[in-house]
C-alpha cells in the first residue's frame, strides 16, 4: 500500500498527526451533517489533541497494515479534505475479509467523488491483502450510501437487527459485501505515488 495515491480528480492520502488542524476543521464543518451516521463521539473529539492522538494511532496501524485510512482530497483545492476511506477488521485465514467505511463532508457530496475514490481503492485492497470479500454495514434510511454500494458491485446480503450503537441509540443495518478476484484488479487511468 501507498502513502498516497492519485485519481483522476482526487488526491488520496495517509495522514499523520502533523495534519490534526485539518481533520478537526473537517469534522467541526460536517458535524451535523455526519454525527447522524457515526457512533457518539467523545467529549474532547472536536479538538486538535484528540485528532492528533486517532491520527498518529492511525499512522502506526498503517505501517502495521492493520487499519487503513485514506483522507480524499479533491485536486482543485489539495489542502482541504473532503471525506475518508477506510479499511479495518482484518481477518486471514478462512475468512480473508475486511470491514470497510467512508465518509463524505456534505458540500463534497452528489459529485461521484466517493465512487471514484473506492473504485480506485477496493481493487488494490483485494489484491494487497489477499482479500475475498469486503463487507460493509449501512443504515436502511441511508439510501445514499446504499445505491453508492450497488453501484460498486456491493450485493445487499441481510438485516443486521439491533447491530451498532450510532450517535447514543442501536440501530438496524443492512449488511453488503463486495465478493471478487483478486487476480486481475489494475485500475487504468491511475497513478499512484510513493
Amino acid at each position: 500500500m501507498q502513502f498516497i495515491y492519485q485519481t483522476e480528480r482526487l488526491s488520496l492520502q495517509i495522514l499523520n498527526a502533523e495534519q490534526a488542524q485539518t481533520v478537526c476543521d473537517f469534522y467541526c464543518e460536517n458535524k451535523d451533517f455526519l454525527e447522524p451516521y457515526e457512533p457518539k463521539r467523545p467529549a474532547n473529539f472536536y479538538t486538535a489533541s484528540f485528532h492528533a492522538s486517532n491520527l498518529s494511532c492511525e499512522y502506526h496501524a498503517f505501517l502495521k497494515l492493520s487499519y487503513i485510512r485514506y483522507w480524499i482530497f479533491a485536486k482543485e483545492n489539495p489542502s482541504v479534505p473532503i471525506g475518508s476511506v477506510c479499511f479495518s477488521n482484518f481477518m486471514h485465514g478462512a475468512f480473508q475479509k475486511c470491514m470497510l467505511g467512508y465518509k463524505l463532508g456534505e458540500t463534497a457530496c452528489h459529485n461521484g467523488y466517493m465512487t471514484e475514490a473506492l473504485s480506485f481503492l477496493l481493487p488494490i485492497v483485494m489484491q494487497e491483502f489477499h482479500l475475498h470479500r469486503i463487507e460493509a454495514f449501512v443504515q436502511p434510511d441511508n439510501t445514499s450510501s446504499i445505491r453508492l454500494l450497488s453501484r460498486l458491485g456491493f450485493a445487499e446480503e441481510g438485516d443486521l437487527s439491533s447491530f451498532a450503537q450510532i450517535n447514543g441509540i442501536w440501530t438496524d443495518h443492512l449488511l453488503f459485501s463486495y465478493v471478487g478476484s483478486n487476480s486481475d484488479c489494475s485500475v487504468p487511468g491511475s497513478t499512484s505515488i510513493q
